[in-house]
C-alpha cells in the first residue's frame, strides 16, 4: 500500500492536482535539529526549471505539521505537507478516453473502478516523490554515512557534453529519453540487512521501484557479474587501518553487500530509468469512448528525461532504507 519501513517507517498521502501531497514519518530519532531551511538543498535538487525538465513550477515549501518542538525531532510521527499551486488539470481530461502508451491512466481504472484521480497521474504521479525526497533529509540526519549521486548516461550516451543536444533533438522531435541514475554510499557499517528476505539489496530495490519511471537496479557490477569468472568479480578483504580491524572489501564489484549484508565497503548500486510515457510525438492507440485506434499527442507540461529529477529521489529511498535497518 502506501506504507513503507518497520522502525522508520513512511506513509505517503495526497496527489498531484489536489490540495497538496505529504508523508508521515514515524521511528525518527528525537532530538534532531530539523527545521524548514533543511529540506531546501534536497528539494532544489529535484525541482524542474533545467532543460529537459517540466515547466510546471512550484514553490515545494515544507510545512512541518508535527514532530517537532522548537527546532528539534520529538520521536513523535513527524507530518511534512507541500502544497499544490500550479495545476493544470484540464490538460489530462483526454487520458479518460485515450489512454497514454506506458502510462498508468488504463491499469489504474481497472483497479479503482474508474474513481482515481487522474489529474497530472494522480497518486502515481512523480510529484510524489517530492514527500519522499523530504522523508530522505530526515533519515540522512540519522545516519553515519556521505552520499554522492548523480546521472551517468541518458539517451544511451554516458558522455555529459552531449546531453544538450540529445535532450534538444528530444524535444524539437516530441519525444523523451530514458537514463542512468549511480548512488554511491561510503561509511556505512557492516552487518546491516535482515536475511532472509530483507537484505539490503531487497529493501532498497522495493523501495527505489516505487518511483515512477524506474525499471532496473544494479548493485556492483549487476548484470556484468554474469560474464565474469569468480576470481574477477569477488572482492578481496583488508584491514581498514593499521590496528587490523574492522575488515573492508578493497574492491566493490558486490557493490558493498555481501549475502544481503552491508560489508562496510562503499555500497555502489545504478537505476535506469525509462524515458518518459507522455509525450508531444503522435502515437496510435485505442480510444476508448470512440472503440477505434487514434491517435494521441499528449497535452500538459512532462519530463523530457525523467532521470534528471530522479537521482536524489534516488539517494532518498537509500537513506530510508538504511535509516530503517540501523
Amino acid at each position: 500500500m502506501n506504507r513503507f519501513g518497520n522502525q522508520f517507517n513512511i506513509s505517503l498521502f495526497g496527489e498531484s492536482h489536489g490540495p497538496a501531497v505529504g508523508i508521515v514519518i514515524d521511528g525518527v530519532k528525537p532530538g534532531l535539529l530539523l527545521s524548514e531551511t533543511d529540506f531546501e538543498a534536497d528539494i532544489a535538487r529535484r525541482r524542474s526549471g533545467a532543460a529537459g525538465t517540466t515547466p510546471r513550477k512550484e514553490p515545494d515549501l515544507p510545512e512541518i505539521l508535527s514532530g517537532v518542538f522548537e527546532g528539534h525531532t520529538t520521536g513523535a510521527p513527524l507530518a511534512l505537507v507541500f502544497r499544490n499551486t500550479n495545476t493544470h488539470s484540464e490538460d489530462y481530461e483526454l487520458f479518460k478516453k485515450i489512454p497514454r502508451p506506458g502510462h498508468v491512466d488504463y491499469v489504474a481504472s481497472v483497479k479503482f473502478g474508474g474513481f482515481e484521480d487522474p489529474r497530472g497521474g494522480g497518486h502515481f504521479s512523480g510529484r510524489m516523490t517530492l514527500p519522499l525526497v523530504a522523508a530522505g533529509v530526515v533519515a540522512k540526519k540519522m545516519l553515519p554515512c556521505t552520499f554522492s549521486t548523480s546521472v551517468i548516461e541518458m539517451g544511451g550516451s554516458a558522455d555529459p557534453s552531449v546531453w544538450p543536444s540529445l535532450l534538444e533533438a528530444a524535444s524539437q522531435e516530441g519525444d523523451s529519453l530514458g537514463g542512468i541514475v549511480e548512488c554511491r554510499i561510503s561509511g556505512v557499517p557492516a552487518g546491516l540487512g535482515e536475511p532472509f528476505f530483507d537484505t539490503v539489496e531487497s529493501l532498497v530495490s522495493h523501495l527505489v521501484f516505487a518511483i515512477p519511471g524506474v525499471r532496473g537496479v544494479e548493485f556492483g557490477d549487476g548484470f556484468a557479474a554474469a560474464r565474469m569468472k569468480g576470481s574477477e568479480h569477488n572482492d578481496p578483504l583488508a584491514p581498514a587501518s593499521s590496528q587490523g580491524s574492522p575488515l573492508v572489501p578493497i574492491t566493490s564489484h558486490a557493490g558493498g553487500v555481501n549475502g544481503g549484508l552491508t560489508n562496510g565497503g562503499e555500497i555502489v548500486f545504478r537505476v535506469a530509468f525509462k524515458p518518459a510515457s507522455s509525450i508531444r510525438k503522435p502515437q496510435q492507440t485505442w480510444n476508448i469512448e470512440a472503440g477505434r485506434e487514434d491517435t494521441l499527442v499528449c497535452p500538459g507540461r512532462h519530463d523530457a528525461c525523467i532521470a534528471l529529477r530522479g537521482a536524489v529521489v534516488v539517494e532518498a529511498a537509500a537513506a530510508i532504507v538504511l535509516a530503517d535497518l540501523l
